[in-house]
């Protein structure tokens, strides 16, 4: 890459933005969220990007026999030396810049070119580096965003597999996937959503208990009304109808704001 070039991407001021892009299940059909990075130096950009993924990852908790497990969507380190990697070594000159993508079930980091000149993937995984912008890594590694050549994919390759990385001839993709209870718990929380917002929506006019069981399919009073109906009170989403008397036969329950 010309010194020019490298120099007009690190200025505060130009025409690359790296865009975080969110979508709400496993595929790219809808699209939630779409942040955009940039327009300023690489390094402020990469930094905004690291900042928008340490938010997103979420962290998950398992009860084991022996206490609780703390499940985070990925590996901290990992996923900062994967993003560093994809900005560091993308391709500029075609003026597409690397991309982060956060689906339901897994974290895709792709960067624009194919593996660098000289090496195969052998030499890839090896930890070998021919950087693509030795300018860029001269900047990131004087500030201390890189430690040296060739460490980063060891720090990844430490907690995830060689398949994590798709290659072609013009793109490298790297596809990191959650935790299996990190993503059952999401889809639990989703689901209770939206339980939580159907049941809201039915109560707009207000309706018994048993006109609520019928309408879930639910036949466990008790459970209903532990599980479901009481989280909906005490949050003060759904009300008594007859407040000063709460186990009246006449009892109904009504939404709130809706």
């Amino acid at each position: 890459m010309p010194l020019t070039y490298g120099a007009y991407l690190l200025s505060d001021v130009n025409g690359t933005s790296i865009k975080v892009a969110k979508y709400e299940g496993t595929n790219r059909v809808k699209l939630i969220e779409n942040e955009e990075y940039g327009y300023c130096s690489l390094i402020k950009a990469a930094k905004q990007a690291l900042a928008k993924l340490e938010l997103e990852n979420k962290t998950y908790s398992r009860i084991t026999s022996s206490g609780r497990i703390d499940i985070k969507l990925w590996d901290g380190v990992a996923i900062r030396e994967a993003v560093i990697n994809a900005i560091v070594h993308n391709d500029y000159i075609r003026e597409i810049p690397p991309k982060f993508e956060l689906f339901s079930d897994r974290l895709e980091i792709t960067s624009a070119g194919g593996l660098s000149f000289g090496l195969d993937k052998e030499t890839f995984f090896d930890g070998y580096s021919v950087p693509v912008n030795r300018e860029i890594m001269r900047v990131f590694k004087d500030l201390g965003m890189v430690e040296q050549l060739g460490s980063g994919l060891p720090r990844i390759l430490k907690v995830y597999q060689k398949d994590s990385f798709i290659f072609n001839k013009n793109f490298i993709r790297m596809v990191f996937l959650f935790p299996k209870e990190a993503t059952d718990q999401a889809t639990d929380q989703a689901t209770d959503q939206a339980t939580d917002q159907a049941i809201l929506a039915f109560c707009r006019q207000p309706k018994t208990t048993q006109e609520l069981m019928v309408f879930m399919g639910m036949k466990h009073k008790t459970y209903f009304r532990n599980s479901i109906l009481k989280p909906l009170l005490e949050s003060g989403q759904l009300v008594l109808t007859i407040p000063h008397k709460p186990k009246s036969p006449n009892q109904k329950y009504k939404s709130v704001n809706e």
